[in-house]
């Protein structure tokens, strides 16, 4: 059972005096903020689906149907990179192998399928470096495929490893169906577990990632242009990935990094080009000027407690693994914020200082969302089995009751 507890007691009303002065702040820079052209507090979007993701923390800045399942088209091809990049790590892969492009990966994704191609000729073998850029660069199809036949036999097989490789990173929603990100109505992502999937790749592969940045490739006769149309603009874009398929429309996975900041922006179901790219570079310039970081807690400083079941006492103090920072928008209602202490109830005794055991979010009226592990500030150990007993009865007679 999930226990979601208000921040009570001291902890909270510092955390409200600490929002106010935030808010103060951002009043007195007002006036010049507005004549640069802030953002308003509350942020809408066009999108279908859309999510804005600080990549440094996990926080999310926005969110807009971001849990809606919907068809991903080529963004998910940035799954099946991420099993072909795992299987280069640990070296069931090599930059030099061979990819054979068969007759279904030349028929499905190549010349005559009239998708977008790398246009490898039927039987040929490429490099798998090579490759990669064309997936990449090109959005290859006929690429996708044939090294999804080179890693499992078949493309079906190989969605399989997508879908498990989606599960063991944390993606629970998401299904495969093939390795292109052509339509099947059974192959589908949510724009948040998308966001995740590239902070995934970014943290993951960085010697890989760079390939996302490249302007152009070239292959035989071919001249392939990246299609990513925020490469070219002064706003710090290096990746990920467009798509488009007439069933979910234009979308775009996309990550900046400006002053040490990195945000992660997934749109989908614009409906042209210029729309999608205008969105995205409307939210990424307000998710780096909206927003600032803010102290809430010092190291060590407890947060809250966590009742604890068959303990020496009956709560554990909560502290953060260092000081407790945030990204707030710079102008929000500290009246319409939330903080809530999340964890798995009942907590089981023994527990040991340093134990991660909860998380502290924070959520906006603009839909930001702060996740920040807890750990417990001491050690818990067992009690005897009289208490064990009580604390028993009163689980089984009131739940969590008594916190």
């Amino acid at each position: 059972m999930k226990a979601i507890f208000g921040i009570s007691g001291l902890s909270f009303r510092k955390f409200v005096a600490a929002f106010s002065m935030l808010i103060l702040g951002a009043v007195v820079m007002t006036g010049s903020a507005l004549a640069q052209g802030a953002a308003p507090a509350e942020m809408t979007t066009r999108a279908k689906q859309a999510i804005l993701m600080d990549a440094n923390t996990g926080a999310v800045l926005f969110q807009h149907n971001a849990d809606e399942l919907a068809p991903p088209a080529s963004m998910s091809k940035l799954m099946t990179l991420a099993v072909i990049f795992r299987a280069l790590k640990e070296g069931r892969l090599k930059p030099e192998d061979e990819i054979l492009f068969s007759v279904n990966a030349w028929r499905t994704g190549g010349a005559p399928s009239g998708t977008s191609a790398m246009f490898v000729p039927v039987n040929t073998k490429e490099r798998l470096d090579e490759v990669l850029k064309g997936i990449i660069i090109q959005s290859g199809n006929d690429a996708c495929i044939a090294v999804a036949e080179s890693m499992a036999g078949t493309e079906a097989a190989f969605a399989k490893m997508m879908t498990d490789e989606a599960r063991r990173i944390g993606l629970s929603k998401s299904t495969f169906r093939n390795s292109t990100g052509l339509h099947d109505p059974e192959h589908l992502m949510t724009a948040r577990e998308l966001a995740v999937l590239a902070r995934h790749l970014i943290k993951e592969y960085p010697e890989h990632y760079t390939l996302f940045g490249e302007r152009e490739f070239r292959y035989r006769k071919h001249r392939f242009f990246n299609r990513n149309p925020l490469l070219a603009l002064d706003l710090g874009v290096d990746g990920l990935k467009t798509g488009y398929i007439k069933e979910a429309g234009y979308g775009l996975v996309a990550s900046a990094k400006q002053d040490g900041r990195r945000v992660i922006l997934v749109i989908n179901g614009m409906e042209d080009a210029q729309a999608r790219r205008n969105e995205a570079v409307r939210l990424i310039e307000w998710g780096f000027k909206g927003f600032a970081d803010f102290k809430l807690f010092d190291a060590e400083e407890v947060v809250g407690r966590a009742r604890v079941w068959g303990g020496d006492r009956m709560f554990v103090p909560l502290v953060g693994g260092g000081e407790i920072t945030v990204l707030l928008p710079k102008a929000q209602s500290a009246q319409r914020l939330q903080a809530q202490i999340i964890y798995n109830s009942p907590l089981k005794a023994p527990i040991k200082k340093g134990d991660v055991i909860a998380k502290l979010r924070v959520t906006t009226a603009s839909q930001s969302v702060n996740e920040v592990p807890l750990h417990a500030a001491e050690d818990v150990p067992q009690a005897g089995a009289m208490r064990r007993g009580l604390d028993t009865l009163v689980h089984m007679a009131f739940g969590w009751v008594l916190r």
